[in-house]
């Protein structure tokens, strides 16, 4: 099932010869028709590529033609990206124009060496595009452009085996409620059933479908495995058919209408629809509207893998159906593996655990392995199947695997190498959006339609499509940050396709590995693979401080000079390599918690490339690279320091800077006075910090800040009278967050930066001394989520909270004076707070 993902790739690379960096390149060294070469060269050969992925499974030569133009790709990649970096060096020299300490520190960056060096890899480069050009001729490809109908056909029936069916009795019981409420509106109500591929939501249907009670509810039952590409011709036809028995797939739409309507005519039906894909609101809306003709009381249920598709479906709040318990999934595991009557050997179940465990509630992998295993009573072969990785058993078409592996094909070809990049992790590991979208960006997987999109939000927008498809589930929603995981058969399939490119714990690439986790404690540094010349992303632990991190480190970076990722958190580093100044092409560097680090080489500043620079939780570090103003590509920074003042013309100077983060700076007491100058500043997190005293007045310029949060600064006095002069309603703050600042007793306007009217949620916890809510809180019109927490002198509620019409979500936790008068129907500020949905508050006694 491994994938080539040269598809992507090219469309990356043909991305980056169509954009405007691209141009100023070609007019800056005069490279045009070699570039033009090479981009008529690449657009031809990934016409056919879809093609050649599709048909490499059954031609080995094939297989390795897509992976030399794989290669070939990231090599072209490499080299605009050598273009790039040299422009941002340019800049950087102009930048400090006062001469020869700036030209001392990019020594060696000849113009003319370059540009005869360059002039080389180009040539190279096409002849190599133009060879596997023309082998492509021998495999008889054809065009074919991306498309996201998958032709496989799945048939799903209504009859389910009631006794085969474990561990939903709730769940039925919650869909037959629905069937039965004799409530109902002018639309006929739909019901989505929403669940990773496997856990069971056709089983579920059909339970429900079979019911007696639903049997003699409805006089018409219609089940209809729903085709991938939603066509309503063929939806029409099979809807007669479930109803009727008659085929009528020779008919016109019209004559099929004129049957259908016949069909549903004044009577109350239930429709199954199995197994929805489409997203597209129209087409749902043509279907929706031919089934008009039924009695009151008819029904809808739909399963789906998507969010999306139930939003689109859904006229009441999806049905998420959950994972099995482990003892149901335990009990369909052994009805499956052992004969009925046959005796079940102690052994045997103790391993039959340890495989029901991998299964993580997915009915489906349960089947899988409990059927593979009903032939053979030999032990050896059950621990294989415990032990062994699931995507390397053999499977059949409708097991788990190749039923997951039909979510992954359906994605969208941009977000494919993003999600099988996951692998890469452990399995159970949590992600943050931060840190994914950083490391994405990183490899410039993030690509969009639109010409100004920010990477940060292309990349938020992967990680809720990708939620909405069920690939990621939430763990938190945090004001910051939002955290979520992979269920584990889901990283199964990402491992699966991405085996070419990946080298994870518990997986070792025979190709050449791109993207490479290593853990040193679990691991010996001899097991490092050899080839490491195409590395991309290197994410190394050491936390136990097992291995000599420093000389490693060196080595590595030694034999992977085309690196994007290096993330050494946790490695118990005393110093950073100076051989790190060669990674020119760096855009992430996490050196998070090597709290040893006394100090960078300044030749980290020489990183142009570099987009991300975690140092959070390096309390060791003493002062910050005095050049630190030369990372001009600088989007998201993490700082902790032993500083108790940043220098000017330091941080202010990164005009990049999308995320700013100061943590755990204990002797920090003011921060830069030009922060005003971070016009694209989007994020600022300050936490931890007990020494600063005050924040900047440039503050009030950040006209594009959206996230602020100031949590845990004992010493800090929020109250500037010179902040609170009247400034413009034209700020852009969605999140507030004030927190463990206890000389705050009244929150100053000032602090909502001009942002009455866009800020969504606020976060309030951990204010002592806080004994009022101001009255500006009415004129928060856009507020949609308001956390008090343990605020103990906070008294009553604002007046006019009865007009944030747009507040769903309303917490008090720790405040037991507020609380007392929040009290559903009998508190005195209930009133002020009846129009909320959703309430919370905890019933502290007030001592």
């Amino acid at each position: 099932m491994a994938e080539s993902f040269a598809f992507e790739i090219a469309a990356k690379v043909l991305e980056k010869l169509g954009s405007a960096a691209y141009e100023r390149i070609c007019v800056a060294w005069g490279v045009r028709e070699e570039f033009e070469k090479l981009n008529l060269t690449l657009a031809a050969i990934r016409a056919v590529v879809l093609d050649a992925e599709q048909q490499q499974a059954r031609s080995q030569e094939l297989s390795l033609w897509l992976q030399r133009f794989k290669d070939a790709c990231y090599d072209v990649e490499d080299l605009i990206d050598e273009f790039e970096i040299q422009e941002w060096r340019r800049q950087v020299l102009e930048q400090g124009s006062t001469g020869r300490k700036v030209r001392h520190f990019f020594s060696g960056s000849n113009p003319l060496a370059f540009r005869f060096r360059m002039g080389y890899k180009i040539k190279k480069a096409n002849e190599r595009l133009n060879e596997i050009a023309a082998e492509k001729a021998r495999f008889h490809l054809t065009e074919k452009h991306e498309t996201n109908v998958i032709h496989r056909e799945r048939e799903t029936y209504s009859f389910v085996k009631t006794s085969s069916v474990i561990g939903r009795d709730e769940a039925k019981q919650h869909l037959v409620n629905f069937l039965m409420d004799p409530t109902d509106g002018e639309d006929i109500p739909v019901l989505p059933i929403v669940g990773i591929g496997g856990i069971g939501k056709t089983t579920l249907a059909q339970l429900v479908f079979n019911e007696e009670s639903v049997k003699s509810h409805f006089e018409l039952r219609i089940w209809v495995c729903v085709t991938e590409d939603f066509d309503i011709k063929q939806l029409m036809i099979k809807i007669i058919k479930s109803a009727t028995g008659m085929n009528c797939k020779d008919m016109n739409k019209e004559g099929l209408h004129k049957v259908l309507q016949d069909c549903l005519n004044g009577k109350r039906f239930l429709m199954v629809l199995d197994d929805v894909w489409n997203e597209d609101k129209k087409k749902w809306s043509e279907l929706k509207d031919l089934l008009c003709g039924g009695a009151q009381g008819s029904r809808i249920i739909v399963t789906t893998r998507s969010r999306k598709v139930a939003t689109v479906t859904g006229t009441t709040p999806q049905y998420d159906l959950e994972h099995l318990s482990y003892e149901n999934c335990l009990s369909l595991f052994l009805k499956l593996a052992f004969k009925e009557g046959e005796e079940k050997h102690d052994n045997l179940v103790r391993i039959g655990e340890g495989i029901v465990q991998k299964c993580k509630g997915v009915a489906l992998a349960v089947k899988t392995l409990g059927s593979l295993l009903c032939s053979t009573r030999i032990q050896h072969d059950w621990e294989l199947v415990r032990d062994c990785e699931l995507w390397k058993l053999k499977q059949e078409e409708n097991d788990i695997l190749p039923a997951l592996k039909l979510s992954y094909d359906h994605l969208p070809w941009y977000l494919k190498q993003c999600f099988a990049f996951c692998s890469v992790f452990p399995k159970d590991f949590e992600f943050d959006h931060l840190f994914l979208v950083s490391l994405w960006m990183a490899n410039g997987f993030l690509q969009s339609p639109y010409e100004n999109e920010e990477p940060e939000d292309i990349g938020n927008r992967y990680i809720q499509e990708l939620l909405s498809r069920s690939f990621f589930q939430q763990v938190e929603d945090n004001f910051f940050p939002f955290i979520f995981k992979m269920h584990d058969l889901v990283h199964d399939v990402a491992l699966s396709v991405a085996q070419n490119e990946v080298n994870s714990c518990n997986h070792y690439s025979t190709g050449n590995v791109r993207h490479l986790w290593f853990d040193l404690s679990k691991q010996d540094a001899s097991q490092l693979p050899n080839n490491l010349g195409c590395l991309r992303s290197l994410l190394l632990l050491d936390e136990e401080g097992k291995a000599d991190s420093e000389s490693l480190i060196a080595a590595v970076i030694s034999r992977s000079k085309h690196l994007r990722v290096l993330d050494l958190a946790n490695c118990s580093l005393e110093q950073l390599p100076n051989n790190i100044r060669y990674l020119k092409q760096l855009r992430y560097l996490n050196l998070a918690y090597n709290g040893n680090i006394k100090r960078l080489p300044n030749s980290i500043c020489n990183l142009q490339s570099l987009q991300t620079l975690y140092l959070d939780g390096c309390r060791g570090i003493e002062e910050l690279p005095k050049d630190i103003r030369y990372l001009i590509s600088l989007r998201e920074l993490w700082v902790t320091t032993k500083q108790t003042r940043l220098h000017e013309k330091g941080i202010s100077c990164l005009t990049s800077l999308r995320t700013l983060i100061f943590s755990e700076c204990e002797n920090l007491e003011k921060l830069f006075e030009d922060i005003q100058n971070l016009t694209a500043l989007r994020e600022l997190y300050i936490n931890n910090c007990h020494n600063l005293v005050s924040l900047p007045q440039g503050l009030k310029y950040l006209t594009t800040l959206e996230n602020l949060a100031i949590v845990n600064c004992e010493n800090l006095d929020l109250t500037m009278e010179e902040l609170e002069l009247e400034r413009k309603e034209d700020g852009s703050l969605r999140k507030l967050a004030i927190g463990g600042v206890p000389k705050l007793e009244s929150l100053p306007q000032w602090i909502l930066l001009g942002s009455a009217k866009t800020l969504q949620h606020l976060c309030i916890g951990e204010l002592e001394n806080l004994s009022t809510l101001p009255t500006w809180f009415q004129h928060l019109t856009s507020l949609q989520i308001l956390e008090i927490d343990d605020c103990p002198k906070l008294l009553f509620l604002p007046e006019g909270m009865q007009h944030l019409t747009a507040l769903k979500r309303f917490m008090i936790e720790r405040c037991p004076k507020l609380s007392k008068r929040c009290i559903e129907e009998t508190g005195e500020d209930w009133p002020k707070i009846a129009h909320i949905l959703d309430f919370y508050c905890d019933e502290t006694d007030d001592k």
